[in-house]
């Protein structure tokens, strides 16, 4: 039987798409293995978003190749899609597919077996608008959550993204057909359902006035999970304000099986940088969201992406951005330094900012983010949670698993083989007090 193995670099969607892949591979008789095994296909699914997610991407695509050098290498993904000839140039690289050719990836090494002549399978943006269907997917390597893919590509254009590029035109995935990998994955027994995409918050933005214009977005997904029987629970990988407003938000606080926590991308904390991005929205735009969130539920987790060193990004912009750390309270922040991307206007614009000045402000960025986790977790302790048990650390002798506003939760436990037992329920803890990148807890 031929072996396949996969890695995947980047965002939630790339691992869902990493694995549907693998699902096809399986169907068509191959045996899935680890990345780190010897192999007769390698499968790499890169990333784009910044310079050093492609020094990666070549990186792994190398490394591969080495666990065995008479391997078929194919790589897709948005790096790909964006560079394929300098992706095809990289030693050992045998098939190169765009982000709309995952589905085909089976055919394209069937291909490559009987020809053995390097392929590049790439559509240009104006042909990247139709959904991709790769399949539904029934069984995850993650034994207690699975993402459900919604839609994908994003029209939005931000100043600093390469991702429309690389993903092509909003379009929004069959409603029926995630309904049914939801039920399939909750008859699996997976107790989070995570809805992802590109750009989640533009789910069927588009037929928002249609028949039941009060049923619209992401929130119609929502309404049917919530009426489905299971002990299970929903998150949103994220929802972006560029898209919704506070009074959409608010809209979808009343479902019951939707996780108190929300990935909300800021990008700046300046209204100066955020117009110089092209983010249709202002710092009280995004804090009336965050208000609507925290009057609903003071412990909301609410987590976020922040950019420094924006071309033109002034001491007192970056401060901005600092002050919004505090001020909302993240249970997480992410901080990238600004990268410039191809096709992009703003590696285009003047006042780009000297790396040691990145540096400074990202480090200064991370420690603001680290205060706030740490009062966001103070503010918790006491608390009773609902945590889902999802891994067990036998070197430490305890389980772990997450709250649903989102903060790794660790128990510790004097029987191993009980805690192997218990991965994959949601149980009560109380949270006692803060340790690693989040808190300690004690079984209710």
């Amino acid at each position: 039987m031929m072996k396949v193995a996969f890695h995947t670099l980047g965002c939630k969607v790339n691992r869902y798409e990493t694995e549907a892949i693998s699902e096809k591979f399986r169907a068509a008789g191959y045996e899935v293995v680890n990345e780190r095994e010897f192999a007769d296909v390698y499968v790499i699914n890169t990333c784009t978003v910044t310079a050093v997610a492609d020094k990666k991407s070549r990186q792994y695509i190398r490394k591969m190749k080495k666990v065995n050098p008479h391997s078929i290498v194919a790589v897709t993904g948005c790096y790909a899609q964006i560079k394929p000839e300098e992706v095809s140039a990289v030693e050992g690289v045998d098939i190169v597919a765009g982000t709309n050719e995952k589905s085909r990836l089976t055919q394209y090494v069937s291909r490559f077996m009987q020809e053995r002549i390097k392929q590049i399978h790439i559509k240009g943006y104006e042909e990247l608008d139709v959904y991709d269907d790769i399949g539904i997917i029934s069984d995850s390597e993650n034994r207690t959550r699975a993402y459900i893919k919604i839609q994908e590509g994003c029209n939005r254009f931000c100043t600093y993204c390469v991702i429309p590029y690389a993903r092509g035109k909003v379009r929004s995935r069959d409603f029926d057909e995630i309904i049914s990998e939801a039920e399939q994955l909750i008859k699996a027994g997976y107790k989070e359902l995570v809805l992802t995409g590109i750009n989640t918050a533009l789910y069927d933005m588009e037929n928002k006035n249609e028949r039941k214009p009060q049923l619209y977005g992401v929130e119609k997904i929502i309404a049917a999970l919530d009426k489905m029987q299971g002990d299970f629970r929903v998150r949103l990988s994220s929802l972006e304000p560029a898209v919704v407003n506070a009074d959409y938000v608010k809209r979808l606080l009343k479902y019951e099986k939707l996780c108190h926590h929300l990935h909300l991308s800021a990008q700046s904390g300046s209204d100066d940088i955020l117009c110089a991005m092209n983010r249709p929205y202002d710092r009280k735009g995004y804090m009336d969201i965050v208000k609507v969130l925290k009057e609903f539920d003071p412990l909301y987790g609410i987590s976020t992406d922040i950019i420094v060193g924006f071309p033109g990004e002034k001491e007192k912009d970056f401060e901005e951005s600092c002050s919004l750390v505090e001020q909302c309270g993240f249970c997480k922040t992410h901080i990238f330094k600004y990268s410039k991307r191809p096709f992009t206007k703003a590696a285009e614009m003047k006042g780009h900012i000297a790396p040691q000045v990145k540096n400074r402000r990202s480090d200064k960025l991370h420690k603001a983010g680290r205060m706030a986790a740490a009062e966001f977790f103070r503010r918790n302790k006491g608390n009773i949670e609902k945590v889902l048990l999802e891994e067990v650390y036998e070197e430490k002798i305890m389980i772990t698993g997450y709250t649903g506003n989102y903060i790794k939760t660790y128990i510790k436990t004097e029987h191993m083989e009980k805690a192997e037992e218990m991965l994959n329920t949601i149980v009560e803890v109380k949270l006692t007090e803060p340790y690693n990148d989040g808190m300690m807890g004690e079984l209710v």
